[in-house]
């Protein structure tokens, strides 16, 4: 059995590194902590490599070791979580494609299969779900420091448990780390209700901005890099801007773009509410995600990248 597999690897590894996608979201992070902690308890060490990641997770369990680079370039072990494509994988090719044996384990329904070991549940709504059902299976205690990485993977993924994904064994694994001692209300206020000014401005700029099209059945917005800089923007300031669109009454396609450096083009991130399933839609323009959340990249201009986005979603609207 894979889980079988996984662990006999962690446990004959003697170096460990630990890697997510780029532009980590609370599920990424935490599931990276997460995985720490875990092989700890197993009696390894491990690296967690993230090269950039936004302040407000700092507060996690372990956030204070993470790492932007290693002095070791090669591990015997490398394990991906969160991440559906090793082209998306922060830090891949220096450490995931070096190491002697690769893991990944993901919940993304479009994952690429790119480990020597996959652990992959497109049917769980965040991958820190699949990490406590696992770690269970492992044998390993979830304390309330590893139940405060778990559970801020799931409310970042779920939306604070408002998305469809969400299941009955959701609220249970919740229950679960809530008799832990994890202090969820804590954790919800810090990642979900929580801006950073620089975050305030930008949704204030996106708003301004916002384009009702097709009926107003899809929204559009946008922000670029000189916007980021006089806001002050650092990473994960563009978090929640996407779901202003998505929010408002008789919409189902939320479309935000944000400019990205050197690159001559921007990063698309698409939400939809009902019927839509934007993971198909970015996987026609090179990206992919979940039904209901999604991206990609494009390159040209805001008005080119607009259309192109605007090409796909209509091929879908009802």
């Amino acid at each position: 059995m894979t889980l079988d597999n996984i662990l006999e690897e962690i446990k004959k590894a003697k170096t460990i590194v630990i890697l997510t996608h780029e532009t980590p979201d609370g599920d990424a992070i935490g599931s990276s902590l997460a995985m720490k902690i875990a092989v700890e308890e197993l009696g390894k060490k491990a690296d967690v490599i993230i090269p950039k990641y936004s302040r407000i997770f700092s507060f996690l369990p372990g956030a204070n070791e993470i790492k932007e680079d290693s002095s070791l370039k090669k591990y015997d072990l490398a394990i991906s979580v969160d991440c559906a494509d090793l082209k998306r994988l922060a830090k891949g090719e220096e450490y995931f494609e070096t190491a002697k044996t690769k893991i990944e384990i993901d919940h993304h329904s479009i994952n690429t299969m790119f480990g020597d070991y996959n652990f992959v549940n497109p049917v769980a709504p965040a991958c820190c779900e699949i990490l406590i059902g696992m770690f269970e299976y492992f044998g390993i205690e979830i304390t309330q420091e590893l139940g405060t990485c778990i559970i801020t993977g799931i409310i970042t993924d779920t939306g604070g448990f408002q998305y469809s994904g969400v299941t009955a064994e959701t609220f249970e694994f919740a229950a679960e780390l809530l008799q832990k001692g994890v202090n969820i209300s804590n954790v919800y206020t810090r990642v979900l209700s929580t801006k950073t000014k620089a975050n305030f401005e930008l949704s204030r700029l996106a708003s301004n901005r916002m384009e009702f099209l097709e009926d107003g059945k899809v929204t559009f917005t946008y922000i670029n890099l000189e916007d980021e800089k006089k806001a002050g923007a650092e990473e994960g300031d563009h978090e929640g801007l996407v779901d202003i669109g998505r929010n408002i009454e008789g919409v189902e396609v939320s479309i935000f773009i944000r400019e990205k450096e050197g690159a001559n083009g921007y990063k698309v991130s698409l939400r939809s509410k009902e019927y839509v399933n934007v993971a198909d839609v970015c996987l026609m323009l090179g990206g992919g995600g979940h039904i209901r959340a999604a991206g990609c990249f494009l390159q040209g201009t805001v008005e080119e990248v607009k259309q192109k986005i605007l090409e796909e979603i209509k091929k879908v609207l009802k």
